[in-house]
């Protein structure tokens, strides 16, 4: 247990492959200290989400609670998939708030103003807050939720958070909040603290040839790119053998580890390809927004610049900290980056995570999108690593 006074985080995992048991397990080996604030589970798809919340509650009946279903959980001892992991936080000088907004599609932003009251219910007299938000990973347009909270939130509260998974089924994603399993929904908390917070967010692409200018696009979808087919375009520059014009497959394997680069005001950051193939229209898309006019690139990486990329966003959150230590960090890492990782490498990425958590635990899991912002209004990304930091 954690000693009395002192900020705290938890985390556990069960493999018990019984959704009930695995999620009480977890939840009461996850409070290792006194006053907690705030739950938040990950669980696979293959787990009856409503069986998973009712475990938690029979554990801890009634602590505020957030989760959402996954591609894969991440926590001590390497990424998992069938697992349920809870993470814990408490202790004095941190206060939570929680919001949901439900029947996102179609209001995307108001439903981001509806999920970012918990941030103006926050206690304002603790000088550090970061958002969390949990989505539905099939909405689409999810930066427009963003768009949403900003503007309740402004560029004084950094995000962090990630999409909902279903183990590449692309079919149920969930999310839990307010005691209810949800779809279609956003889940945020708001956590209050006396002591720093720090967000980092990264990715190990980079640039290939010259820029390319969206010519043609609407709802995450990019039709022509230079004003020809988008997906030809795309093939184009970077060389794609035969099959990856003609197969799906085929594509899709080539996409994965060759993201489109977006140009954003924070930088030039990375759509996965790889879910949404559109062989007859010839067009792209990656679910989220690509806008007309706007400057795109091929990018290109491997295992090890993902690596790479995953030692620089850890040091940057914790340096973010100043010289205090973390008692935990929350980890949110990209569904699509598996393919490209493969076995060993997710095992190598869970490592470099566990080094500069140090002696703190950490948690997470393999998002359909990861959600982080500490400056400007975007904050939606793909095949990225984003993680907080608490002290």
């Amino acid at each position: 247990m954690i000693e009395p006074g002192r900020r705290w985080m938890g985390v556990a995992r069960s493999t018990d492959t019984a959704s009930r048991a695995a999620a009480g397990q977890a939840a009461l080996a996850a409070v290792t200290g006194a006053d907690p604030k705030v739950l938040i589970v990950w669980f696979a798809i293959s787990h009856d989400p409503a069986e998973v919340l009712a475990g938690v509650r029979d554990a801890v009946p009634d602590v505020p609670l957030i989760g959402c279903s996954t591609h894969g959980e991440i926590a001590p001892g390497g990424p998992t998939d069938g697992s349920v992991v809870v993470t814990a936080i408490g202790g004095p000088g941190i206060e939570v708030t929680t919001s949901v907004a439900e029947s996102v599609s179609g209001r995307q932003r108001e439903a981001g103003a509806e999920a970012a009251q918990c941030a103006v219910r926050a206690r304002a007299d603790l000088p550090h807050h970061v958002l969390m938000v949990l989505t539905d990973g099939r909405i689409r347009d999810q930066e427009a939720v963003l768009r949403g909270i900003y503007g309740i939130v402004g560029a004084g509260v950094p995000l962090i958070g990630g999409a909902a998974g279903d183990g590449w089924r692309m079919a149920h994603t969930i999310v839990i909040g307010d005691d209810k399993v949800l779809t279609d929904s956003v889940v945020a908390v708001t956590i209050a603290s006396e002591a720093p917070l720090a967000v980092a967010v990264g990715h190990g692409w980079r640039k290939t040839g010259d820029p390319m200018i969206v010519t043609g696009a609407r709802d995450g979808r990019v039709y022509t790119l230079d004003d020809r087919p988008a997906l030809d375009v795309y093939l184009d520059r970077l060389g794609a053998p035969p099959e990856a014009y003609v197969d799906r497959q085929a594509f899709l394997e080539f996409a994965v580890s060759r993201p489109l680069g977006v140009q954003r005001r924070s930088g030039v950051e990375a759509r996965n390809l790889s879910t949404e193939i559109d062989m007859d229209g010839r067009s792209i898309g990656s679910g989220t927004a690509i806008d007309h006019g706007g400057l795109t690139w091929a990018m290109t990486g491997d295992r090890d610049t993902v690596l790479a990329a995953t030692d620089t966003v850890c040091e940057t959150v914790v340096t973010g900290l100043g010289d205090r230590e973390p008692v935990g960090l929350l980890a949110f890492s990209c569904a699509a980056l598996r393919a490209v990782l493969g076995d060993e490498g997710m095992k190598w990425e869970n490592e470099r995570i566990a080094k500069w958590a140090r002696a703190a635990p950490f948690a997470g899991f393999y998002t359909y999108g990861e959600i982080a912002r500490v400056r400007g209004i975007d904050g939606f990304h793909n095949q990225a690593l984003a993680v907080l930091a608490i002290s």
